[in-house]
């Protein structure tokens, strides 16, 4: 049970009520992820505005955000994104035996050697921001990637920390 008191769909009203609406009709559900945020109006349009972005982004894979996402989870001990992540994984192909090797070595993530590559940077930045240098962008840069899409992958990874930080403090539910 959450420490917050989450707005349930029956009790929505305004922008809540329109996002849930929105989940409903294209997810089928309201994440527990979600509610979380319901207290907040501001913040819950925040995160559905970004889920939006990502769920659509031209160039980065479902298949690379999920991992990122599973990846800093693991680092974070969200049970609940890990969870949620590993389930989207699967829909990918990706095994449960594959996910937990994953898990002590990222690099072997079945991705494409540029999405590879610009996982681990991210995962970088989460463990040592500080320790990122020119030559690691100029890397990514030669891989294909370009600004912008290193700086959408990094922020995917960074905002991810505050989520679990959030999901973990509030102790959230898995979605059933």
């Amino acid at each position: 049970m959450a420490l917050l008191n989450l707005i349930e769909k029956d009790n929505a009203t305004g922008r809540i009520a329109e996002i849930y609406e929105t989940m409903i009709n294209n997810m089928g559900f309201i994440p527990n992820a979600f509610k979380v945020f319901s207290p907040s109006e501001h913040v819950l349009d925040m995160q559905f505005k970004n889920l939006g972005y990502f769920m659509h982004h031209k160039i980065l894979s479902g298949k690379l955000l999920a991992f990122i996402r599973l990846l800093v989870s693991e680092q974070e001990q969200c049970a609940y994104c890990v969870g949620m992540n590993s389930g989207i994984l699967f829909q990918y192909g990706v095994l449960p035996e594959a996910l937990a090797e994953i898990k002590t070595d990222p690099s072997k993530a079945p991705l494409e050697a540029n999405e590879l590559a610009l996982l681990l940077f991210v995962l970088k930045v989460v463990k040592n921001s500080n320790g990122i240098e020119q030559s690691d962008v100029d890397q990514l840069r030669n891989l294909g990637w370009n600004d912008a899409e290193i700086l959408d992958a990094t922020y995917h990874g960074a905002t991810q920390i505050g989520a679990d930080k959030i999901f973990n403090a509030f102790k959230i539910n898995a979605d059933m």
